[in-house]
């Protein structure tokens, strides 16, 4: 009687079982940024299932800009991921990715008769944090209309000055985002930038 298998078998499924794991460790989250061979960023394809940050209504960082009669409603998300490493550490990781959805917004249809509410998609930009790929760490992207990829919006554009400078937390507004905000004072993240308390 051949009493070896038994002890092949399971040699063989801990094999099985490691060279999973190690799959599993190797290939990134599916919400991790994805290239091109060129270079360029793909659209990411479920960002509206990922983590909801926050919604502006007509915001605008020019001064002199004026209120539109139907202002734009602007829609943040961030990959699950990154959600998570920043709650422990009130930082974001490597790999982190946020998609920034303007939206037209209405005023009447349907039943409505007062307030706004969120139209079609007026337009997507999308900001990755990776630090062997860029330089400056963070780079911006912008999908107009139905591009599957982007390249990087240039350095000179005033989206990388105006992150750098006035960001809250590595680059980004979370000074805009009530839910991270305190995560943030708590854990000693926050740069010294305008933040309103959050109430």
């Amino acid at each position: 009687m051949n009493r070896s298998w038994p002890v092949l078998t399971v040699a063989g499924v801990l094999v099985a079982g490691l060279a999973f794991h190690l799959a599993a460790q190797s290939s990134p989250p599916p919400e991790a940024p994805r290239f091109t061979a060129a270079g360029q960023l793909q659209r990411p394809a479920n960002y509206r299932e990922w983590i909801w940050l926050s919604s502006g209504l007509g915001m605008s960082y020019n001064p002199s800009a004026r209120s539109a009669g139907n202002p734009s409603f602007d829609n943040v998300f961030v990959n699950p991921a990154a959600y998570r490493a920043f709650l422990q550490t009130g930082a974001w990781p490597d790999q982190t990715v946020f998609v920034l959805e303007v939206r037209a917004s209405e005023s009447h249809g349907s039943i409505n008769q007062q307030g706004h509410y969120q139209g079609a998609r007026l337009a997507m930009e999308v900001e990755v944090k990776d630090a062997r790929r860029f330089p400056g760490k963070w780079a911006f992207f912008a999908f107009p209309g139905a591009n599957d990829s982007a390249a990087p919006i240039p350095t000179t554009a005033s989206c990388y000055s105006c992150h750098a400078q006035n960001g809250a937390v590595d680059n980004t507004f979370v000074q805009f985002y009530p839910t991270l905000l305190e995560v943030a004072r708590q854990k000693g993240t926050l740069r010294p930038v305008p933040v309103t308390p959050v109430r």
